[in-house]
């Protein structure tokens, strides 16, 4: 019974950008830790929705300039099928909101030059609110 309560709260993370190095490290970073999953690496919005679809993350860390589709383009189609779903802006941009059409469905923004524990401790946020919200 205990393990069950255990899994229900793992906080079900996938991770996009169009840079390996940083995947590969934010994936460490967050397998290191306890109660947070890592449950897909995307190089793009595009593959980010599908892998909403596939695998109903609770907190996306999304990088926002990327080739195919671009982190402001996949967070409105992220948000359309799964509203629930927290988006974490994470870019070198100074704003995230700033964008030619407007488009804004981040719930938080994260610079990358960001010590570790503090995006770790934004994710667990954003996953409560996921989760309890």
């Amino acid at each position: 019974m205990l393990m069950l309560s255990c899994e229900s709260s793992t906080l079900r993370v996938l991770v996009v950008d169009d840079h390996e190095l940083t995947r590969l490290t934010l994936q460490l970073a967050f397998s290191c830790q306890k109660n947070i999953q890592v449950v897909g690496l995307a190089s793009n919005g595009q593959e980010a929705i599908e892998m909403v679809k596939r695998y109903q993350p609770d907190v996306i860390v999304l990088d926002l300039q990327m080739p195919v589709m671009d982190g402001w383009s996949a967070s409105g189609h992220i948000k359309a099928i799964s509203p629930k779903t927290q988006i974490l802006a994470y870019s070198s941009v100074e704003d995230a909101n700033f964008h030619p059409n407007g488009m804004s469905n981040f719930d938080e923004f994260c610079k990358k030059d960001v010590p570790t524990t503090e995006l770790i401790a934004r994710v667990r946020e954003l996953g409560d609110r996921a989760m309890n919200g």
